[in-house]
């Protein structure tokens, strides 16, 4: 029978909840732990996206975890590629076994008196509600919304008579097979949908409301082929990792000193790749690079299209649907078979998850986020957010050791409970900076962070290294306490 009270109880299997699990079974080898995953399988993002060309938008020597190298020869990988490569993780370290399924996670409630959590999730298989406890929370659930992603009101869309569908919703019954195809967005979804669905189909129109910048990376690393053969395994992960995090954290600090360089860069790259065949203005934002993110394609597989006339791309607003396609402010009419609206995702904090401190409910938006990671005011909690400028695994990585880090130092102290007191001298800013819609949306149901450490995330993993690695667990805003 699985006990129903543990140590840790770790919300989600994705990327970074199997993540979290083994570097807490490594080093806080003593404590029971559990994974409560919602759905019947384990991978997360990378088990719910199905839509075609779905793939990482970051390398994998970093979105990849730092103790288990990515072998796989493509940097730029697949999807079906990483799920595999989580469920291998999964299964070579034990971590599988610890997994209950179809465990939607609910409600949590905290009892200082107790000083553990009650934490209530619904059975997927009986719909009943099943109850456990635990010393220590950790959610590992992302920030999307499972549910359903973003559609925008799409004036006269009942009149379509073709299809219309959301990436996060693609099911294997949809036909584009010489389909004429108008994917609306411009995002990352987009340019990985758009040169995927152009293999088969007979013409795909990329509908934006505005440009986004777009880089091409090779989908293999030479370098990283190059000391694969040289060295082993190990060391030529590890060093790639660095190389590439290095690489990254330079591009984004010159993205963010100089944006007016940075443009020029960006824009030039995309010209080179577009020959003369499309106007680079479809490629031109009018925001600096970074203010939203930055999109990635292996090999320039969206500009190749494009070049050929497998697809074509519009800047315009949608007037309205009509029976046949959609009708442009401009005036010009898109036809189509089927309409797929790459408009964003939902963001939902802690998967929606209600929490309760001693029968006061929490939240968020009134709180302030502790290293990233920890709520004010709010005991044994800790939540796995990633970089928004980088690979999602570096900062949840470290999230996870320092959770360990906390961990160990309650043991050895006889602490029961550890909760980040906010100063209200700190001053107040929003967690995520981004201006993307998708981030502005709901950017008000999260909790706020500080100005200054340790109230503030900086988007560095240098800093956050230090930060998370070498600074004490005890500091003026955290305080620690024995039951009673």
């Amino acid at each position: 029978m699985e006990p129903s009270h543990l140590d840790v109880l770790i919300v989600g299997a994705g990327l970074s909840g199997i993540g979290a699990a083994y570097h807490l079974q490594t080093r806080c080898p003593n404590r029971t732990y559990a994974i409560l995953e919602g759905r019947e399988r384990l991978g997360g993002t990378w088990d719910l996206f199905c839509y075609p060309g779905i793939r990482s938008d970051s390398d994998m020597y970093t979105l990849g975890y730092s103790f288990r190298p990515w072998t796989d020869p493509k940097a730029i990988a697949d999807g079906p590629s990483i799920l595999a490569y989580l469920r291998e993780t999964a299964e070579a370290y034990g971590i599988d076994r610890k997994i209950r399924y179809q465990h939607r996670v609910e409600r949590a409630q905290w009892s200082s008196k107790d000083s553990r959590w009650t934490v209530t999730a619904r059975d997927g298989k009986s719909g009943n509600a099943v109850q456990l406890t635990c010393n220590f929370l950790f959610t590992c659930a992302g920030y999307y919304d499972y549910e359903k992603g973003y559609t925008p009101d799409l004036p006269g869309r009942e009149r379509f008579r073709g299809r219309v569908v959301h990436p996060q919703q693609w099911t294997p019954d949809i036909d584009y097979e010489g389909k004429r195809v108008v994917v609306i967005g411009s995002g990352a979804t987009a340019v990985t949908l758009v040169p995927a669905i152009a293999k088969r189909a007979a013409h795909v129109t990329m509908l934006q409301r505005s440009p986004t910048y777009v880089v091409s990376a090779p989908e293999r690393d030479r370098i990283a082929d190059w000391m694969r053969e040289r060295l082993p395994p190990g060391p030529a992960y590890a060093i790639t990792r660095w190389k590439n995090v290095l690489f990254g954290m330079a591009f984004y600090a010159y993205c963010r000193g100089r944006p007016e360089g940075a443009k020029k860069l960006i824009v030039a790259g995309a010209r080179r790749q577009l020959r003369g065949t499309v106007d680079v203005a479809a490629f031109t934002p009018t925001y600096k690079p970074w203010d939203q993110r930055v999109c990635l394609v292996p090999d320039g597989d969206l500009f190749a299209v494009l070049r050929r006339g497998r697809a074509s791309i519009v800047t315009d607003h949608i007037e309205t649907f009509t029976e046949t396609g959609i009708r442009l402010r401009s005036g010009q009419t898109l036809e189509a078979d089927l309409v797929v609206t790459a408009t964003g995702l939902n963001l939902k904090f802690m998967g929606g998850l209600e929490v309760e401190v001693d029968g006061r409910r929490v939240v968020p938006s009134q709180t302030m986020l502790y290293k990233g990671m920890m709520c004010s005011g709010v005991p044994n909690l800790a939540v796995a957010l990633g970089y928004t400028n980088a690979s999602w695994t570096l900062k949840c990585e470290l999230t996870s050791e320092y959770v360990c880090r906390l961990l160990n130092y309650m043991e050895e102290g006889g602490y029961t409970q550890a909760c980040p007191r906010f100063d209200p001298s700190v001053q107040e800013e929003p967690a995520i900076s981004f201006t993307s819609g998708y981030v502005q949306r709901s950017i008000d149901n999260f909790p706020r962070q500080g100005t200054t450490a340790p109230w503030k995330l900086y988007q560095n993993y240098a800093l956050d290294r230090l930060l998370l690695r070498r600074t004490s667990v005890r500091d003026r805003a955290m305080q620690f306490s024995k039951s009673g």
